[in-house]
C-alpha cells in the first residue's frame, strides 16, 4: 500500500526526507534496505517512518540528479555532498541486499564550543595545543565527534594563518576568515578524472598553507601527509578511525608500510614521531554525548612508538612539552 510519505517522495526534491533533513536538531537520517526510516537526534536513534522500494529509489535519484552523479547496478554505491553541505551515502542492489538504502548526515552550521567536549582544564589544554602549533591526530569511532571537534579546534587558529582543508566529501565548516577548501572527485563513468586526497595534498602544498587539515586518513595520502608534516607545516590536523590513541598510531604505521613496504620499521616510527605531536581520542557515551576521552603526547624518541597521557576525560595530568609558541 502506498503511504503519504511515498507519494511525497516521488514528487519532492529530497525524496520526502525534507522534514528531517531541514530539522536542525537532527544529525542523521538513516533509511534501511527494508524501508525503515530512522533519525538520530541528540545521539539517540528513533524509528519515524517507512518508505517503499520505489520511494527510496526516487529519493536517491532526486538527490543525485542536481549533482550529476549516478547510481546503478554497475556502480551500486555513491558518496556525495548535497547542496546544503550534508553528506549522502547510498547503496542499491546487489550491494544492498534488502533493497535501496541511504544515509544523510547533516553537519552543524554553527561551531560547537570546545567546552561542549570537555571540562575547563581539558579545554584549556586543547587551546594550548592549537596555540603551540602541534600537529594533531583526532581519533575515535564513527560518529564520535571527530569532525565537529576538528571544526572547533581549527577555528581557534589565529586570524593571520591560512588554512587549507582536504576531504573526500567536504564536511568542515570552519569559523575562520582564511580557509581554502579542497574536495576529492570520483572517477567518471569512463574511469578517468579521479582526484584523490593524495592529489589534493600536492595541490595544497602549492597554496601557501600555514595549517593543513585532512578530513580523514585512509590510505594513499598517508605518505604525502607524513612528508608535509615533516616539512614545516606545523599546527596541522587530521582524523582517523581508531579505538584508542595507541591503536591510531599502529594504524598509521600500518598504512605507511602498505604504501612504502621497503621502509624499515624504525624509519616508519621515526617519521610518525616527527609528524604527529598529539593524539586526541573521542568517544560517544551511551547517552549520546560526544566527549574527549583522552589527550596523549607522542614521545619524541624511543625504539617503539609510545604515548604519554596528558589528560583524561575529567582532568589534566601533566603539561604539554611538544610544539612551540612561535
Amino acid at each position: 500500500m502506498t503511504t503519504e510519505i511515498d507519494v511525497v517522495a516521488e514528487r519532492s526534491a529530497l525524496g520526502g526526507l525534507e522534514q528531517w533533513i531541514f530539522d536542525p536538531s537532527i544529525n542523521e537520517i538513516l533509511v534501511n534496505g527494508d524501508g525503515a526510516v530512522w533519525i538520530e537526534r541528540a545521539g539517540r536513534l528513533t524509528l519515524v517512518a517507512a518508505l517503499s522500494e520505489q520511494a527510496r529509489l526516487s529519493a536517491i535519484e532526486h538527490m543525485l540528479a542536481p549533482l550529476g552523479r549516478r547510481i546503478d547496478r554497475s556502480s551500486p554505491t555513491v558518496d556525495a555532498r548535497l547542496p546544503d553541505g550534508s553528506r549522502l551515502c547510498a547503496a542499491i542492489s546487489p550491494v544492498s541486499v534488502d533493497g535501496p538504502a541511504l544515509c544523510v548526515r547533516r553537519f552543524a552550521t554553527a561551531t560547537i564550543p570546545v567546552q561542549s567536549f570537555a571540562p575547563a582544564p581539558v579545554c584549556e589544554l586543547l587551546q594550548a595545543i592549537v596555540r603551540r602549533h602541534c600537529n594533531v591526530l583526532l581519533t575515535g569511532a564513527t560518529s564520535s565527534g571527530k569532525t565537529t571537534l576538528l571544526n572547533t579546534l581549527v577555528g581557534l587558529s589565529s586570524i593571520g594563518e591560512r588554512i587549507v582543508t582536504m576531504e573526500d566529501i567536504a564536511e568542515l565548516r570552519i569559523a575562520h576568515p582564511h580557509v581554502q577548501r579542497l574536495e576529492c572527485r570520483p572517477a567518471s563513468a569512463d574511469g578517468v578524472g579521479e582526484v584523490t586526497l593524495a592529489h589534493l595534498l600536492r595541490t595544497a602544498l602549492r597554496m601557501r598553507p600555514d595549517r593543513l587539515v585532512v578530513g580523514e586518513i585512509r590510505g594513499h595520502e598517508v605518505l604525502p601527509l607524513m612528508q608535509a608534516l615533516n616539512t614545516g607545516h606545523r599546527g596541522s590536523f587530521a582524523t582517523l578511525h581508531a579505538n584508542s590513541a595507541s591503536d591510531a598510531l599502529a594504524r598509521v604505521a600500518s598504512l605507511v608500510v602498505q604504501e612504502a613496504p621497503g621502509w624499515p620499521m624504525a624509519a616508519v616510527h621515526d617519521a610518525i614521531r616527527r609528524a604527529v605531536d598529539i593524539v586526541v581520542h573521542l568517544e560517544r557515551r551511551p547517552a549520546g554525548h560526544r566527549c574527549v576521552a583522552s589527550i596523549d603526547e607522542v614521545l619524541p624518541s624511543g625504539d617503539q612508538l609510545a604515548l604519554q597521557r596528558l589528560a583524561d576525560c575529567d582532568s589534566v595530568l601533566r603539561r604539554i612539552t611538544r610544539g612551540s609558541a612561535g
